[in-house]
């Protein structure tokens, strides 16, 4: 068997389901999880006599999408015909793009595990409607149809065959995820299938410049199945070939039980699918202006606000890498700095960061949350934060405080009180305190003068146990620091 080194050639197509309210041809509900086939029409269903209407939504958020993966937008484009039979679909064909999407060219940029930029080409995005949902596993006879899904705006993107591993696969996949999330167009969620992907897969001899044949695999509804599914599928090419066997083009479903790919049907071409314009829908037009309204209503999108946190806030690279991972978060952290100044510095920054980080995403992971749901809004995590910052409350103070007032709607200042959490700063207060734990301890006393100063966090941590109330631990270190060198001469 042949030891030459192969390498695989992937593309991606990635479906995204759109939020618009209705159907892309019809005024029938766009929404997921109804009861079946109760979202269904005369239209979506392709009753004879019926004409389909253009969604302007579907246009809208496919040039969304289009604007902001950097492609160029046709000013003229078509709808087209896709036959093909399946019980899922009810005409008989789907309505999409052929010859003519709506958008062609355009990348997607992302940072590699090893730190590099990728810069993927796309081929096109382009509209078309999705098609019903077939479901194995209620009947143990039968297959069943819901055609609530029947109609549905997508939006697919194409990659070109840039990638060349299934972990660059799964970082492309999650970024075209943050993208329409970003935008608001797509929710991701691959589970409910508003996010699907189908890739096609070859493997060559390294170094080669060739086309190997290609298999198409789909069935993958989570980015780790996107993984799984390639690595398995191009060991699968590559033993074929070594053994000098053939590579057939075929498509083939991802089998996440078995953790295997098997055969679905033959790989079909664009022949085979007898496209032809659609004879009931008008050109899509987008003329200048209709481009420059949509352009403006495009968000700062994720590359773009991670620089500027690095940049303007001086967050360092793996906190605004988190903070900037989804929109919600990234306005949940803007919002809370925006109540504490006009123009943050960088402590102010990192000190927001850190809560948001750590406190606020501890409480969305636990109770499985969206941040939109988050007990405490921005303007009360700013006056914790504040709070913090001045050094009226320690670091396990604000921790206490911050538990709180997920309980509790209340000024944080007036909890804070009320548990005893505020940190005395006054020197006249602290200072009998940090002298009567000196006289009460004074073989520890007589070691630190002779050079045992690491004894300071024993004295410390003395007076923090004995004051009243939560001490500055900073004053409280610098007060027993002076009245030792005072007892030293």
């Amino acid at each position: 068997m042949s030891n030459t080194p192969y390498e695989a050639v992937i593309g991606l197509e990635v479906h995204c389901q759109l939020q618009t309210v209705s159907k892309a041809f019809s005024p029938d509900p766009a929404t997921y999880g109804a009861a079946p086939n109760t979202h269904v029409d005369p239209i979506s269903l392709g009753h004879p006599g019926t004409l389909p209407v253009l969604n302007r939504e579907l246009v809208v958020y496919t040039i969304r999408m289009g604007l902001a993966t950097h492609s160029r937008i046709a000013p003229r484009s078509f709808f087209a015909r896709k036959h093909y039979f399946y019980p899922d679909l009810p005409k008989g064909y789907q309505i999409s793009q052929y010859e003519t999407p709506i958008c062609e060219g355009g990348y997607v940029e992302f940072k590699a595990e090893d730190g590099t930029r990728r810069r993927i080409r796309l081929t096109r995005i382009h509209m078309e409607e999705d098609a019903g949902k077939s479901l194995h596993d209620q009947d143990p006879y039968a297959t069943l149809l819901d055609y609530n899904r029947s109609g549905v705006p997508l939006i697919e993107v194409v990659s070109e065959p840039d990638l060349r591993t299934p972990r660059e696969a799964a970082l492309f996949l999650q970024k075209i995820r943050q993208i329409v999330r970003y935008l608001g167009i797509c929710d991701g969620n691959m589970e409910e299938g508003s996010l699907r992907c189908d890739a096609n897969v070859s493997v060559r001899p390294g170094g080669s410049t060739a086309l190997g044949t290609k298999t198409e695999v789909k069935n993958m509804n989570s980015f780790r199945h996107v993984e799984r599914a390639l690595d398995f599928e191009i060991d699968r090419q590559i033993r074929l070939c070594r053994a000098g066997r053939d590579v057939v083009q075929e498509t083939l479903l991802w089998d996440a039980v078995r953790q295997e790919t098997r055969s679905m049907r033959s790989k079909e071409e664009a022949h085979d699918y007898r496209y032809f314009p659609d004879p009931d829908l008008t050109p899509v037009v987008v003329d200048a202006s209709l481009l420059s309204s949509i352009r403006s209503t495009l968000p700062e999108m994720p590359e773009a606000r991670l620089h500027r946190y690095t940049t303007a806030l001086g967050l360092p690279d793996y906190d605004a890498g988190l903070l900037t991972e989804e929109r919600a978060v990234a306005d949940f952290f803007e919002d809370t700095l925006a109540h504490l100044e006009d123009e943050p510095d960088a402590r102010t920054a990192k000190a927001v960061a850190n809560v948001v980080m750590t406190d606020v995403m501890r409480v969305l992971n636990e109770r499985n949350m969206d941040i939109t749901a988050f007990p405490i809004p921005p303007a009360r995590l700013a006056e914790l934060v504040r709070l913090r910052l001045d050094d009226q409350v320690s670091s396990s103070g604000a921790q206490a405080l911050f538990d709180a007032m997920l309980e509790d709607d209340r000024a944080p200042l007036v909890l804070a009180r009320e548990k005893n959490l505020m940190q005395v700063s006054d020197t006249a207060a602290l200072l009998p305190c940090v002298q009567e734990v000196l006289a009460d301890h004074p073989r520890q006393v007589r070691q630190y003068l002779e050079g045992k100063t690491g004894l300071i966090g024993f004295f410390v941590g003395q007076v923090m146990r004995t004051f009243d109330g939560a001490p500055d631990p900073r004053l409280v270190r610098a007060l027993l620091e002076a009245q030792l060198e005072a007892l030293r001469t």
